[in-house]
Formats: structure tokens, sequence, C-alpha cells
């Protein structure tokens, strides 16, 4: 499991304005991305390898 305590949060770039329906990103881990739900951010989080952020985002459209 991913030690989140020194996580920094944004919004993703790849979220759009869709009414609050946003993804927060933590990229400034080592070796992990992480991401959650904006509305839930005590909830669940996805854990990422950073190539496999990459190839997500290459392959996700680029509007939400």
């Amino acid at each position: 499991m991913a030690d989140l305590a020194g996580a920094r949060w944004r919004k993703s770039t790849r979220s759009g304005d869709n009414g609050g329906n946003c993804v927060e990103v933590a990229d400034n881990l080592p070796d992990v991305v992480a991401v959650r739900d904006s509305k839930d951010r005590s909830g669940p989080v996805l854990i990422f390898t950073p190539d496999s952020w990459t190839a997500f985002l290459r392959a996700a459209p680029s509007s939400c």
C-alpha cells in the first residue's frame, strides 16, 4: 500500500468543466500516481505506476 501522507492533490487537467465531476491527482510521490474523486476526498484512491498513468492518459478522450 502506498503512503499518501505527502500527497499534493490537484485537479486533473483532464477534468473538464462538467459541474463538479472532477478527478484529483497526486503525482509528486515516488513511483506512484494517486487518483481520487474530488467529491469524496476521504474515499478510495486508485494507485497507478507512472507508466500506467501515462498510458491511461494517452488512451483517454481529451475531454471527459
